[in-house]
C-alpha cells in the first residue's frame, strides 16, 4: 500500500511563491509516475506536473516556466516549486502516485490560495 502526505500549502499574493512537499511511504515498486494535480473550485482535478521514475517531467501548459517538479529519492519526497503564482492557481493540490497498470494513489490534498 502506498501512502502520500502533502504539506506546504497556504495563502500568498499574486506573484508569490510556494513549495509543496509530498512524502510517500510503502512499496513503490509498482509506481511509474509521481505527480501533482490541482482541483480548482468548481472544476475537475487536473494534472499540473508529473515526473517518471526515469526522471522525465511533464507540465500543464498553464504552469510551464513557473512550476518545477522534483524528487528526492533518499527523503522519499516529491516537491512542487511554484513561482509567479496567479489567482487561477488557487485550489487544492493533490499528490499522486500512478502504478504501471494505471492504478492511482492520492494524498489528502493541501490548499493553495492566491489573492490579488
Amino acid at each position: 500500500h502506498v501512502s502520500l502526505g502533502e504539506s506546504g500549502g497556504g495563502s500568498v499574493q499574486v506573484g508569490g511563491s510556494l513549495r509543496l512537499s509530498c512524502v510517500y511511504s510503502g512499496s513503490m515498486s509498482r509506481i511509474d509516475t509521481l505527480g501533482w494535480y490541482l482541483q480548482a473550485p468548481g472544476k475537475q482535478r487536473e494534472l499540473v506536473a508529473e515526473i517518471t521514475t526515469g526522471g522525465r517531467r511533464n507540465y500543464a501548459d498553464s504552469v510551464k516556466g513557473r512550476f518545477t517538479i522534483s524528487r528526492d529519492h533518499g527523503e522519499r519526497t516529491v516537491f512542487l516549486q511554484m513561482n509567479s503564482l496567479k489567482p487561477e492557481d488557487t485550489g487544492v493540490y493533490y499528490c499522486n502516485a500512478r502504478q504501471w497498470d494505471g492504478v492511482k494513489h492520492w494524498g489528502q490534498g493541501t490548499q493553495v490560495t492566491v489573492s490579488s
